[in-house]
């Protein structure tokens, strides 16, 4: 039997509608929430992208929870930059926490226009990036982003 495994981005997503914005004291008491209703990963957001976070993701490491699983979020390496000195990935293993999901280019527009770097280089992007995080032992989750923009 097949099991689905709910991922939550509120903390991320959820604050990005007009007029929200949660506090650190919010986000942990939405993550033990969460918890409590067993939702088993809960996207924090992208550590270091504000002081606010940074502390959240501090924090939110002493948290005695049941089951979630607080899941970093942030985007693969920069296309010039090799891993072990991206910024963004070395942010997201500085949370410390066991699981981290990645998003990277999967419509070969953006990869073309926004990246402006071939199909074959995002690739080794996207590995390159996975690579080295499970290399420092974290579980990676992969976000297609807009997979089905360029699907259709």
């Amino acid at each position: 039997m097949r099991s689905v495994e709910i991922y939550d981005t509120t903390l991320r997503d959820g604050s990005q509608a007009e007029g929200i914005s949660f506090s650190v004291e919010d986000k942990l008491r939405i993550v033990q929430e969460l918890d409590e209703f067993g939702i088993p990963y809960i996207e924090g957001g992208y550590p270091g992208s504000n002081p606010k976070d940074i502390e959240f993701f501090r924090r939110v490491r002493n948290l005695k929870l049941r089951k979630a699983v607080v899941v970093p979020f942030g985007s693969t390496r920069r296309a010039d930059t090799p891993p072990e000195r991206d910024t963004n990935l070395n942010a997201l293993l500085g949370t410390e926490l066991p699981m981290i999901t990645i998003f990277g280019k999967s419509w070969k527009l953006h990869v073309r226009e926004v990246l402006r770097t071939t199909l074959d280089r995002n690739l080794q992007i996207i590995e390159d990036s996975i690579r080295y995080l499970t290399g420092k032992g974290r579980k990676v989750i992969y976000d297609a982003e807009h997979f089905y923009d360029g699907y259709k």
